[in-house]
């Protein structure tokens, strides 16, 4: 019988495997190693309200009523720092030591910094905690001028959280396309519009970028330009947390490596959330759905070894300026993009079947598409450009 089940992170992965476990009768001890002092909490809103509001609060992800009711035992703000799978125990930052009896590593990830001296000026930020929200939102406030290096999706719902409060905002990245990693070149083209409409300056297929100081305020070098801003933020992805799994003997590869139900190299370790690993794409999804999602999935798992499998199409948002925009799935190389009304953007194989839909406030269709991929279905002859044309027809 399992008595002790250890989760190592405090973000949303973690949080939701610690409710599902619960929801799913699971009376054990539940332990939380989490290197943050706050409750469980969600990330997407500190690029939006968390900056945009005065009286912002802890974006919670329950109820503190709620939270207690999981009577967890928390371990906090403390480090894992070391797996012993073969006792079973995880040595933590302040010498203790954690047995277990199953494992969930969700450790996530941290920003990533184009070289040291970003990380050393102190009005270069990160936005990947509540306290990098708290700091930013102080310097916003103070601030006529803001340089976002990253052109993918924080940088840009960062740049409209700024452009609302009346910053300047000069947008630089090095890939020829914002987003390019994660959509069509339409899809990018019309995000760069939205922006531009709005003020945003972009910088896009910029060189190397290099940091200097003036009067204590960052400046930054590119294609023999030098411009000084009243404040940096960089947003060019994450280094995820591996460490703890690859010095334990995990197998990893872009992030660790799991099947259908969540489950490592180790039957007795999990993993959910950013380091997870997905089982059929290959790619670690960053996205809030997944993390939720995957984590439900692999919670329920460590109490039932037949419990089905995390098999959900990725799926993100994105809300910025008036624009909520929705991505689902991942697009193919070689694949065609068919754009209707500059607001849905469908990504197609080889053999018709959808890939990847983009739409702009329309929520409606992304129910559709999910089923359509589902099945598989061949859209080649299905005239998707034709605004006259219902979607609805194909249900």
């Amino acid at each position: 019988m399992t008595s002790r089940i250890v989760i190592i992170g405090g973000g949303q992965a973690g949080g939701w495997a610690a409710k599902t476990l619960r929801d799913d009768g699971f009376d054990g001890e539940i332990c939380v190693v989490a290197e943050e002092e706050w409750d469980f909490y969600e990330r997407p809103p500190l690029s939006k309200a968390a900056l945009l509001d005065a009286d912002a609060a802890l974006p919670r992800l329950f109820a503190e009523e709620a939270q207690q009711a999981l009577n967890l035992t928390w371990y906090r703000p403390l480090r894992a720092t070391q797996i012993d799978r073969a006792a079973k125990r995880v040595h933590l930052s302040n010498g203790e030591l954690l047995s277990y009896n199953i494992l969930l590593i969700a450790t996530g990830g941290r920003a990533r910094l184009p070289g040291e001296a970003w990380g050393k000026h102190p009005q270069v930020y990160t936005l990947r905690h509540w306290q990098n929200a708290q700091r930013l939102k102080t310097r916003l406030t103070q601030s006529n001028t803001l340089a976002i290096v990253g052109g993918g999706w924080i940088g840009l719902e960062i740049a409209a959280s700024a452009r609302k409060s009346g910053v300047a905002v000069t947008l630089f990245e090095q890939q020829p396309a914002l987003c390019m990693r994660s959509v069509s070149g339409e899809v990018s083209r019309q995000l760069e519009k939205i922006h531009r409409e709005q003020g945003v300056d972009i910088r896009t297929g910029c060189g190397a970028l290099e940091l200097d100081d003036h009067n204590g305020l960052p400046v930054i070098h590119c294609d023999g330009k030098c411009e000084t801003f009243d404040a940096v933020v960089v947003g060019i992805g994450v280094d995820l947390n591996l460490e703890l799994a690859r010095d334990a003997g995990l197998k990893t590869n872009r992030g660790i490596v799991v099947d259908a139900q969540g489950r490592t190299s180790d039957p007795a370790i999990f993993a959910a959330g950013d380091v997870a690993q997905h089982h059929h794409y290959g790619l670690c999804i960053q996205s809030w759905a997944f993390a939720q999602n995957q984590a439900v999935a692999t919670a329920k798992a460590m109490l039932n070894p037949d419990a089905p499998g995390y098999d959900d199409a990725p799926w993100l948002w994105s809300d910025q300026y008036q624009h909520n925009i929705q991505i689902l799935g991942i697009p193919q190389p070689g694949g065609k993009t068919v754009v209707r009304d500059n607001a849905l953007f469908f990504s197609l194989d080889d053999g018709g079947r959808l890939t990847q839909l983009v739409a702009f406030n329309d929520a409606r269709t992304v129910k559709l598409a999910k089923r359509w991929m589902a099945a598989g279905r061949d859209l080649s002859d299905v005239p998707l450009s034709d605004p006259a044309f219902s979607l609805m027809s194909l249900r």
